[in-house]
């Protein structure tokens, strides 16, 4: 067997909105095709991904310098590249993304729904999905794929929640992209299941039958008694 070959690599992405008004800049490094650490605009600070980037992270947030260079990422990567492209027709090119949410629960026994908000069709891969529950943002639970290509030059992307809803409960998946002028919003309430219903009628059908019977039982006996009444007479 030959030696093991591993893997490094610095991958930087800009996700932009709205052209360049909300721009983000991570720069992420991966080794042997798994990513510890991050840098993260949004957070202005390095996060470990995985327990190999700890320590490196802990170093790098406590570089003023190297904070700096990375904060500045956002102008001098994103924006100046995305002036430098911006003639091209690939630039302007907006597809809107159709949104969907499929409800489904992976061990019967269990109280966890698993929610599946699909966002297909939109170009540029930029995008933003975020879960809302009755109003109000749910980040605990949500699980993020990665932006998939589709054979037309457009992306869909799936975004999962994990959660116990509780009837009454409104959730939403929110979807924010450069092609669109508001948000598309998409709701899901939980509604009792079927299986329950169909429990619920076999039930009352069973009680109802074994009224009918107990009835048919008993003027069946009243009649036999009395015919043995009138025999004895």
């Amino acid at each position: 067997m030959g030696a093991a070959h591993f893997l490094y690599q610095d991958k930087s992405e800009c996700r932009f909105l709205n052209g360049t008004r909300r721009v983000r800049y991570l720069y992420r490094t991966f080794y042997d095709r798994q990513e510890f650490l991050r840098f993260d605009s949004a957070r202005g600070e390095y996060e470990a991904v995985s327990a190999l980037g700890k320590g490196i992270a802990e170093a790098f947030n406590r570089d003023k310098h190297e904070l700096q260079y990375q904060k500045t990422g956002v102008d001098r990567f994103c924006r100046h590249n995305y002036e430098v492209f911006e003639s091209a027709s690939v630039v302007g090119r907006r597809a809107k993304p159709t949104v969907s949410i499929s409800p489904t629960k992976l061990d019967p026994a269990s109280p966890n729904t698993i929610l599946l908000c699909t966002a297909r069709g939109f170009y540029p891969v930029e995008i933003m999905v975020r879960w809302l529950k009755n109003g109000r943002p749910e980040e605990e639970g949500v699980a993020f794929g990665e932006e998939l290509q589709n054979g037309d030059w457009t992306y869909q992307l799936q975004v999962m929640l994990e959660t116990q809803p509780q009837r009454g409960d409104v959730y939403a998946c929110q979807v924010e992209h450069a092609s669109l002028e508001a948000p598309i919003t998409v709701q899901w309430e939980p509604r009792s299941s079927n299986s329950a219903k169909s429990k619920l009628w076999t039930g009352i059908v069973s009680a109802v039958i074994g009224v009918i019977f107990f009835a048919m039982g008993l003027s069946l006996y009243l009649k036999s008694k009395t015919g043995e009444s009138g025999g004895a007479g």
